[in-house]
């Protein structure tokens, strides 16, 4: 890793890129049937100060010096699109052109798919000139406006608040004003909290989904738009769950592969180590997928627990001289030793290679 190039980085990617459009389920997404969700967002990468491109930024704690992940993932499927490594003080405000250009490389988004899939960000990506940029480029998009400060400018210009039944600290209420400085129309979803110390704090979502698709997203069945307090409320919830996808992933990332664990001083270095994370983590999702149609148990199971529960049976391969796979014997002690088989006998029946439980 340490001799590695830019260059090296470069392959590595481009072969990335074409496995990723050979096994991964986004590349086979539908956009006809149902729009494509992607989530964007940066996480803390902390290492030494010597590291190259090291510099103190966000890494959830203080005095502390990383570098920053930059991740866009598929919510639908769970998969990694494109991993990028940037130095620490950076954010998603100055980043979130340069991911989104690269996820449309590993999917060939040409306009129409673009016009079919959802970016959907946190705060950090929901500048004016960020949000403009996504616009223009014919995205639909789902995130929180930038500021703070200016949501609440907004917030008179709610006509009747509702109650989220989610979060009963939380109100919710549409602005009756049209948006300013968009290049496409955007609605504005203005959420209100109650804090502790009596405060009110104001979070505007911008949105240009319609309910249908919102609908659609949250995997429910399409139904005409009558009763606006629940549409407010579906609109809210397919911006929370954002928290249970590439946050998550990405902590899943951290502590299923021990992506975190794994320092270089050599920024090339450590662009090599993060991509063979970015490898690992949907070799691991794809597995599951492979799997679960004959063990289903496995369908709930996250990145941590595959690779706990289910790459941790042990077994053996028989070889051919010719190095043809001629048997595949899995442990019978094993908890899913089991569930494997069934799924690996019906993944490998048309090459004719006998799967069986056996001592090991």
């Amino acid at each position: 890793m340490d001799a590695c190039t830019p260059e090296n980085v470069e392959q590595l990617q481009q072969a990335l890129n074409e496995l990723f459009q050979q096994h991964s389920a986004t590349s086979q997404h539908n956009y006809q049937q149902s729009l494509l969700l992607m989530d964007a967002d940066l996480s803390g990468m902390p290492c030494g100060k010597k590291a190259e491109r090291a510099t103190p930024g966000y890494f959830h704690y203080e005095a502390a010096q990383g570098r920053q992940l930059g991740r866009v993932s598929a919510a639908q499927y769970g998969e990694v699109v494109v991993d990028q490594l940037y130095p620490g003080n950076r954010q998603l405000n100055t980043t979130l052109p340069e991911l989104i250009t690269a996820a449309e490389q590993t999917l060939n988004l040409d306009e129409s798919k673009r016009r079919r899939t959802v970016i959907r960000v946190d705060a950090g990506g929901g500048s004016i000139n960020d949000v403009n940029w996504l616009l223009k480029r014919g995205y639909q998009f789902h995130g929180m406006d930038y500021s703070p400060k200016r949501a609440a400018k907004f917030a008179p210009y709610v006509r009747e608040w509702v109650k989220d039944p989610r979060h009963p600290e939380r109100q919710l209420g549409w602005v009756a004003v049209k948006g300013v400085g968009y290049v496409r129309e955007v609605q504005r979803l203005m959420m209100k909290r109650q804090l502790k110390n009596g405060q009110v704090k104001y979070n505007m979502l911008l949105t240009t989904l319609s309910p249908e698709q919102v609908m659609q997203l949250l995997g429910r069945p399409v139904e005409p738009a009558t009763d606006a307090p629940k549409v407010a409320v579906a609109y809210a919830e397919l911006y929370d769950l954002r928290g249970g996808a590439i946050e998550i992933e990405i902590k899943e990332s951290k502590q299923g592969l021990g992506i975190t664990k794994r320092n270089k001083k050599r920024f090339a270095a450590q662009q090599m180590v993060m991509l063979l994370g970015t490898l690992a983590h949907n070799v691991v999702m794809w597995a599951k997928r492979w799997l679960k149609a004959e063990a289903p148990k496995l369908a709930n199971y996250g990145v941590p627990r595959m690779v706990r529960d289910v790459l941790q049976v042990s077994g053996f391969v028989e070889m051919e001289a010719s190095g043809r796979i001629k048997r595949i014997v899995i442990n019978k002690a094993a908890a899913l030793g089991r569930q494997c088989v069934k799924a690996l006998r019906v993944m490998l029946g048309a090459e004719h290679i006998p799967v069986s439980l056996g001592e090991t």
